[in-house]
């Protein structure tokens, strides 16, 4: 006859007994009759070879064997727990796993401290983070590479389903000590004649800029074509010219660089917005995230004020 091997029900018996501190109040509270709980506890004892208690009468004191016993139950129970969330985790989450993917500027600042919010409320959610220029992003979300996306827009664009979180206006950048710096808004015209640092021709930015010159009967003398705001705030800091640009590139340069800022008339606003392949419907774990970055873009895009000062 083979031995009997310790059950679930034993440790719960033997748990219970232990916590209640009687086989009677065990019963009650297991919902079982007090002889069940003395005979899952005599066999607790032949499967173990261990006395865990010391009987006297109606009194049941639990032995030092039985103490070090009840610490592993104990440490058996939390990782019973833990399991437990991780099933609930599985159940609202799926496989866990999540790809994300923004623009070098946005993946390495707001993308990635969206991640570090999420990931402090979804610790068990593994986060693939992507970086590739605007054409790249759009196809990764377009073609389901990627779940979610974030980045800033000039216009529609009709690969993906956009979600709005705020708008900014662009602003000038001017070198420090630029005679332009004596105004608080500029226009096409205050820019004639001078040195431009441009955005690539066939960027959304870019054809955004030529239609408000052209409509302004203003011609630019682009110097330089630059399609990372770092590497345009570097060329106006450097002297090279002038630029028009996001306001979030603009500010995070204007820390490092001797650049300066200004308002830019009439508005030129880029979008900041999470983005989603408009042929997979959003899952509970992209809309989780969602809620993560929407809160991230509100909180420190919120800083970026819509009508940069200056001098009047």
């Amino acid at each position: 006859m083979a031995p009997r091997r310790m059950s679930f029900r034993h440790v719960e018996a033997f748990r219970t007994v232990m916590l209640a501190g009687s086989m009677t109040e065990a019963a009650r509270r297991l919902h079982t009759s007090q002889p069940q709980v003395s005979r899952l506890i005599a066999q607790l004892e032949a499967i173990t070879g261990l006395t865990l208690f010391d009987r006297n009468g109606s009194r049941l004191s639990p032995t030092v064997e039985a103490g070090r016993f009840h610490h592993e139950v104990e440490r058996a129970c939390v990782g019973l727990a833990s399991l437990e969330a991780a099933a609930a985790d599985i159940r609202l989450f799926g496989a866990g796993r999540l790809s994300v993917a923004a623009m070098p500027r946005l993946a390495g600042g707001l993308l990635a401290r969206s991640v570090v919010r999420f990931k402090r409320e979804h610790p068990g959610v593994m986060v693939s983070l992507h970086a590739g220029d605007e054409g790249t992003v759009y196809k990764w979300i377009a073609e389901g590479f990627c779940d979610a996306g974030l980045t800033m827009l000039y216009g529609t664009q009709a690969s993906v389903q956009a979600d709005p979180v705020l708008s900014r206006d662009c602003v000038v950048v001017l070198p420090r000590g630029h005679r332009l710096a004596r105004k608080s808004v500029l226009g096409p015209a205050d820019l004639a004649g001078e040195p431009f640092i441009d955005a690539p021709v066939g960027n959304p930015l870019r054809m955004q800029i030529d239609a408000v010159f052209e409509a302004a009967g203003i011609r630019r003398s682009v110097a330089v074509e630059a399609g990372l705001g770092s590497a345009a705030c570097a060329l106006v800091a450097a002297g090279l010219g002038v630029g028009l640009m996001n306001p979030l590139a603009a500010y995070e340069e204007a820390m490092v660089s001797p650049i300066e800022i200004r308002r830019f008339a009439p508005a030129l606003p880029v979008v900041f917005a999470l983005v989603f392949s408009p042929l997979r419907s959003q899952g509970r774990l992209v809309a989780a995230f969602s809620a993560c970055a929407r809160a991230t873009l509100m909180d420190e895009l919120a800083v970026l004020q819509p009508d940069p000062g200056g001098p009047p």
